[in-house]
């Protein structure tokens, strides 16, 4: 039986003597704060928090044992008088991992003074029904968990309910820490993010972090068919030369090819022209090797020229080739040095055949002009491509490059302008070619095939008007020539040669000139209204 309760008030009132008295209730200092072993406690069964739900240890004495008010399981605690403070200062505790630190912060609870003469005959705050604490862990029953570990009421407002862990402010120090780690948490992150960005914008690029290696075909051995552009290309490269002129006034650049064994390279007339009478001509073969040349001869009516390099073996001739088998349509191949660029391969086709074109003319008095019956290609020509060879699918040589239409003059051909292709460029047929270049080799001239005759240059019909006196202020048609056997007079209109209309002065030239002297020459010519027919045997006239 219990001693009268002076209070008679619960929950510090008497149990009565049929049931223990529950589970004594008392403040909780405020987080953090050590509970006071010497105030006693409750039982393991409803063990006291520390204000986050964490038991308070059981005080033990120093070997181990329960202290003496420690009642054994079962039994019933009597009261015992509260220490004359009822929060005195902490005493060592078992070691615990959240344990609080020992020394509370200084405005939780001040150091103890001596409290009012009321506490200290207050009863001891003891539960009624307390059990034995194991002396080591693992000895004795287990700590029971019940509600009242979920709910503290004396626990500041708003807290949440018990849980693990020590109380929050009970370190003040773990907050730097957790402020650092989280610093350097972010800071990872942000480096992990940046390296992730750029990983995958790599993988994005190249398709993968491994080395890529895209499937290519295998080396071949580099032979074309012959009658390809690659073919034609690699048989006609090594024929075909670059030359350099440079004289007291003027400088400039061309093709060439050769022609035999001796060295004799053919060109224009107006690639080396700039040279004059004693300036540099220097060779450039395929192969990169130079050479001096020097010029064999040059015709200005024709406009071809043909040099020669001395001292060189291994030269490598390039086919001829037949103009008159040339047909609209078919594929051909120019090679040259546009621009100075050496080797330089283009292809096309033949556009038009016996195209009457007239180049030059910058001295004023004609001795310059030169008139082609040409051979039209697309294949693109531009300054530096004269002279060199215009080849047909079997590498032979159809045509010698010589002029372009020039698309910022509108004049006409032009030899040597510095406008580039606009697909229209002209060669000199190689028959035409072969005739001078023989004859420049042998002699260092040429012949022009004539028939005798000065024509109006002024006359604006159509067809070539005969004139009505010579150039040396005689006769238009000059006596016994090849016009005066034939019966052709002054004023005559000469409208056909060969079954071929001619519509100017300059297409009549060029009509004749595009065959040899000595060739027999049909011609349609109107005289008074009326049309006839006459048949002339070209003459022969040394060239310029």
């Amino acid at each position: 039986m219990h001693e009268p309760d002076e209070y008679g008030t619960p929950p510090y009132g008497g149990p009565g003597p049929w049931a223990p008295a529950p589970p004594v209730q008392r403040p909780t200092p405020a987080h953090g704060t050590v509970v006071p072993p010497g105030a006693g406690g409750p039982s393991p069964q409803y063990a006291a928090t520390n204000g986050a739900g964490v038991p308070a240890p059981v005080p033990t004495s120093a070997d181990g044992h329960t202290p003496p008010h420690a009642q054994p399981a079962g039994g019933f605690a009597a009261p015992q008088p509260a220490p004359t403070d009822a929060f005195a200062p902490p005493h060592p505790a078992p070691t615990d991992t959240f344990a609080p630190p020992h020394s509370a912060p200084n405005d939780a609870f001040p150091p103890p003074h001596p409290q009012p003469q009321a506490h200290a005959n207050a009863p001891h705050p003891a539960a009624a029904h307390e059990q034995q604490q194991p002396a080591h862990p693992g000895h004795g029953p287990q700590h029971q968990q019940t509600q009242w570990l979920q709910y503290d009421p004396w626990g500041a407002p708003g807290q949440p309910l018990t849980r693990p862990g020590p109380p929050e402010g009970a370190e003040p120090g773990r907050k730097k820490r957790r402020g650092g780690a989280f610093v350097g948490v972010l800071l990872l992150a942000l480096v992990a993010s940046g390296v992730g960005g750029g990983v995958g914008a790599y993988i994005e690029r190249n398709g993968g972090l491994t080395t890529v290696e895209l499937p290519q075909a295998g080396r071949d051995n580099g032979d074309r068919a012959p009658e390809s552009v690659a073919g034609i290309a690699a048989s006609a490269l090594p024929s075909v030369v670059t030359l350099h002129v440079s004289g007291t006034a003027e400088s400039g650049t061309g093709t060439g090819f050769v022609l035999d064994g001796q060295g004799h390279i053919l060109t224009n007339n107006h690639v080396v022209a700039p040279a004059g009478s004693s300036g540099d001509i220097t060779v450039t073969f395929s192969t990169g090797e130079t050479a001096s040349a020097e010029l064999v001869g040059k015709d200005s009516g024709y406009d071809l020229a043909v040099v020669r390099v001395r001292g060189v073996s291994g030269l490598k001739p390039l086919p001829l080739g037949n103009s008159d088998n040339v047909q609209v349509g078919d594929p051909v191949v120019a090679i040259g040095a546009p621009f100075d660029l050496s080797n330089t391969v283009t292809s096309g086709i033949i556009s038009a055949k016996q195209r009457p074109i007239t180049a030059g003319g910058e001295k004023g008095d004609g001795s310059d002009i030169s008139y082609v019956d040409a051979l039209q290609t697309d294949a693109p020509i531009n300054p530096g491509n004269s002279g060199g060879p215009l080849v047909d699918s079997q590498a032979h040589v159809i045509g010698i490059n010589s002029a372009i239409r020039a698309a910022d003059s509108g004049r006409g051909p032009e030899s040597g302008g510095q406008s580039g292709s606009i697909g229209l460029g002209f060669a000199i047929p190689i028959n035409q070619g072969k005739r001078v270049a023989e004859e420049l080799i042998s002699t260092g001239k040429a012949t022009h095939p004539v028939i005798g005759v000065t024509l109006d240059m002024k006359y604006t019909g159509d067809g070539a008007k005969v004139g009505t006196k010579g150039a040396d202020g005689g006769p238009a048609v000059a006596k016994d020539g090849p016009a005066d056997k034939a019966g052709i007079k002054s004023g005559d209109v000469i409208t056909q040669v060969e079954g071929q209309r001619v519509h100017s002065g300059e297409e009549l030239i060029v009509k004749i000139r595009a065959h040899r002297p000595g060739d027999d020459l049909d011609l349609k010519l109107t005289r008074g209204g009326k049309e006839r027919t006459v048949t002339l045997k070209l003459g022969s006239a040394s060239g310029t």
